[in-house]
């Protein structure tokens, strides 16, 4: 579990590609520290586990599934990620829970520049608009924000846009995003349960039973005598 509050800019250093799989070493010093084999971090916003360390790096398996969800089919050796280590109990959660389990990618639309933050908006799937409302939580390459505003629902191509400070600018990859860029998503995860919860309730109602109509009534006619 993690909080979305990113504790490091780390660098891929190392890509051992095979079939259907893929192993990454990561530079990421701080989150390093205090990590062992099979601790969780969150790289990119995809939560991994650790197979292999030295006092600098990481190394973690990534299965073809992920690679296929994430951005990380397109990591190139140098490519900056962002770093979190799983929360501690205790801890303050300065951000939302963040699960790292992306539900997919989506695209750098547009970025507003402003005087002391930037507004970026990004594409929405069909399938993930229902989970994202404005002022609610999302997950953005592992970086929780706020969405600040949404596109009507009435609109086809729907999209989300976040305000992002001095500060996320400056610790994220976020800060150096362009039009057309790939980011990892992770919707909130109390939407999700709703969603599921709501669709296996209508899948479970059973339909109206059907009115039948009353046969009309003749009489029989009387036999001559």
């Amino acid at each position: 579990m993690f909080t979305g509050i990113i504790e490091e800019l780390g660098q891929i250093e190392r890509i051992d590609l095979s079939q259907d799989a893929a192993r990454l070493t990561i530079r990421g010093p701080l989150v390093v520290a205090g990590a062992g084999h099979g601790d969780s971090i969150a790289v990119g916003g995809v939560c991994l586990t650790v197979v292999e360390r030295t006092p600098e790096t990481f190394t973690a398996d990534v299965m073809a599934q992920t690679l296929r969800m994430s951005t990380l089919s397109d990591a190139r050796v140098g490519s900056p990620v962002n770093l979190e280590r799983a929360a501690l109990v205790g801890d303050r959660l300065g951000g939302h829970i963040v699960q790292g389990h992306i539900d997919g990618t989506s695209t750098v639309l547009a970025i507003r520049p402003g005087e002391a933050w930037r507004v970026l908006r990004f594409s929405l799937g069909a399938d993930l608009a229902p989970l994202v409302v404005d002022k609610g939580s999302i997950a953005i390459d592992g970086v929780s924000l706020t969405v600040s505003d949404i596109s009507p629902a009435t609109e086809a191509n729907q999209w989300f846009e976040v305000s992002l400070i001095p500060e996320t600018l400056t610790a994220t990859t976020l800060g150096e995003a362009v039009v057309g860029d790939r980011v990892n998503i992770e919707t909130d995860i109390l939407a999700r349960h709703v969603e599921r919860m709501l669709a296996l309730s209508a899948a479970a109602t059973p339909p109206e039973p059907l009115t039948a109509s009353t046969p009309q009534q003749t009489t029989a006619p009387r036999s001559a005598s």
